[in-house]
């Protein structure tokens, strides 16, 4: 069933490559007010994004301190609260892996899941560790954090119980410091000279902002929403499910509103929305139907929005644990990936030939 699925999908490829109609009739892409374009994005999504986002992880800084100083349950519960806000306000920042968040390997510090339990068991015994390693990436971020909240013990009064331990506490301190850390240095380079240099490389060529951030961006769709969300816990490359690869594993009924705020935020930059506001500015939506591009006489930003409309119905019908979801019916996870790569089509294939645009990197999910 495997190799059929991925022949017909092959086919679906190119079938679309081939009868996608790219509408513009010669209109020159460079004449769409692409600094415009920049500027909304770095301006009115981008900053502001991030600036929200350093909020939330300073405050879950402040709250594990609080918690570490005095382990108790009242104060658990304001600590998961805190680390729910943050991990959920960095749906809206997880796309822009561009400039000092690249440098950083920012989104890999912070979210790469799941968590190596037994590494972070490990160092904390040991009481000796370094968390700017990139081999310990699976040892830190929001995913360490769900296991050290929520996973470290059976009950909440068990857990509170594990933090009378010097080195629980220092870990769990040093990997919420880290988060706010790496936060605090991302969001000062784009309070800097990045946002101007963002704006300012107007370039169609391959180096320019727009054709480097589009990359990262259908990027992040299709490895880490499509795949690291939902393909990879529904064993769709596989066909063995794996609910621990769920995103939020320990925290149970996150990981949906995890999906849904990344799906939202994805769809919400495509169509240009300011950060915590309905206005709108120049985007991707403009930019296609400035080009005039059509697909099967409908116009391409249609279409797409159209899809991305779909995924987030059908996400609304997934259970509140992903992982319920994979263990008692997988297959509602399945339709959930099929409908991500039909989305993946229209924006690496259609979009991408419509804005001229080339791929410069190569998704090994073997799909």
């Amino acid at each position: 069933m495997k190799k059929i699925s991925s022949f017909l999908l092959v086919l679906t490829l190119i079938f679309s490559a081939c009868s996608s109609d790219d509408g513009g009739g010669g209109i020159n892409p460079d004449s769409f007010d692409r600094e415009g374009m920049l500027k909304n994005w770095a301006d009115n999504i981008i900053v502001p994004a991030f600036a929200n986002f350093s909020n939330s992880t300073q405050s879950l800084e402040d709250r594990t301190n609080a918690f570490v100083t005095d382990p108790s349950e009242a104060n658990l519960v304001e600590l998961r609260a805190a680390f729910e806000t943050a991990y959920l306000d960095f749906q809206t920042v997880s796309m822009f892996e561009v400039g000092k968040a690249m440098e950083l390997n920012f989104r890999n510090y912070l979210n790469t899941y799941p968590a190596n339990v037994s590494n972070i068991e490990s160092k904390i015994e040991a009481g000796d560790y370094n968390l700017t390693l990139p081999s310990s990436y699976a040892e830190q971020g929001f995913p360490a954090l769900d296991y050290l909240l929520f996973g470290v013990a059976g009950t909440d009064a068990e857990i509170v119980s594990v933090y009378s331990s010097e080195k629980y506490k220092n870990y769990l301190m040093d990997v919420a410091s880290r988060i706010n850390s790496l936060t605090i240095d991302v969001n000062a380079a784009w309070q800097g000279e990045l946002r101007d240099n963002f704006v300012s490389n107007t370039s169609s060529s391959s180096t320019g902002s727009i054709d480097v951030f589009t990359n990262d961006y259908i990027m992040y769709f299709e490895k880490f929403i499509r795949s690291g969300k939902i393909g990879y816990p529904a064993g769709a490359f596989t066909g063995d499910p794996l609910p621990q690869n769920v995103e939020a594993y320990y925290a149970g009924d996150l990981s949906k509103k995890l999906y849904i705020r990344a799906l939202d935020n994805f769809q919400d930059f495509f169509n240009g929305k300011h950060f915590g506001s309905n206005e709108r500015g120049k985007s991707y939506s403009q930019y296609l139907d400035y080009m005039e591009s059509m697909k099967e006489s409908t116009e391409l930003s249609s279409l797409i929005n159209s899809q991305l409309d779909l995924i987030l119905s059908q996400a609304e019908t997934l259970d509140t644990s992903l992982k319920s979801q994979v263990e008692t019916n997988n297959t509602s996870m399945l339709e959930a990936f099929d409908e991500l790569q039909k989305a993946v089509v229209l924006l690496k294939v259609d979009m991408i030939q419509a804005l001229y645009i080339g791929i410069d990197y190569v998704d090994s999910d073997g799909d």
